[in-house]
């Protein structure tokens, strides 16, 4: 089998091959827009290619990274990825649930981010590897935040991204776990479409909900708004 390209961004590049989600718009959004500032310590849970970790690194220039995936094909994959950056020294990729992960560590995370399986019901087709990644079965979201708000620094935030309606779910449960909605940006293809996915942080602290919109293109294909452009310009190549 002929191995496929890399995706290249301006400071990296991601193979994803053996990955069963590969490099998507959703990612690089939560990638650019979770809020590394200050960090010394952050988690990437269900790290996929790497994706999110790797830009995380680029962001935060003293972070040490750690990132969780469960999936060995995509673990070696991420392992790979993050060795072949500018950035590995600060990088370990660890293979594991988090679950397991959450049982055995001591650490505690500045910053926790995840673009978590968001299907919680639906059919399953043949292609395993992906269902199992898009459906909540070895990630339900009471677990992933039972061990957000175990890891999490006592002034940490948790930054994940979902669709617009399980987001809103989201929101809802994360108040049973002790864990705040403190900001939030709501993500539109075009202006005159639907809100499609919603970028959440979550703090231990309640705190005044922020929250933001954002319209990714203009009509016509790869005709980005200036703030998408903002956003994401660091990390795409041809923007």
């Amino acid at each position: 089998m002929k191995k496929s390209t890399p995706f290249q961004f301006k400071q990296f590049s991601v193979s994803q091959d053996r990955c069963p989600m590969k490099v998507g718009t959703d990612g690089v959004l939560l990638g650019a827009w979770a809020d590394g500032d200050d960090t010394n310590k952050i988690l990437d849970i269900g790290t996929g290619t790497g994706l999110i970790a790797l830009m995380m690194a680029q962001r935060s220039k003293k972070a040490k990274i750690h990132a969780v995936e469960i999936d060995q094909n995509a673990f070696e994959q991420a392992k790979e990825n993050a060795q072949n950056v500018p950035w590995s020294e600060r990088i370990e990729i660890f293979h594991d649930s988090i679950q397991d992960f959450a049982k055995t560590s001591f650490d505690t995370y500045d910053l926790i981010v995840s673009n978590p399986p968001f299907f919680s019901g639906g059919t399953f087709s043949g292609n395993q590897d992906r269902l199992s990644v898009r459906h909540t079965i070895k990630l339900p979201h009471g677990d992933l935040l039972a061990v957000a708000r175990k890891l999490l620094a006592k002034d940490g935030k948790f930054c994940l991204i979902l669709p617009f309606m399980e987001g809103l779910r989201f929101q809802e449960m994360a108040k049973q776990y002790n864990l705040f909605c403190t900001k939030t940006l709501a993500v539109k293809p075009l202006e005159n479409k639907p809100v499609e996915r919603l970028l959440l942080q979550f703090e231990k602290t309640e705190k005044d909900l922020i929250q933001e919109n954002l319209i990714i293109q203009t009509e016509g294909r790869n005709n980005w708004t200036e703030a998408y452009i903002e956003l994401t310009g660091d990390f795409y190549l041809k923007m």
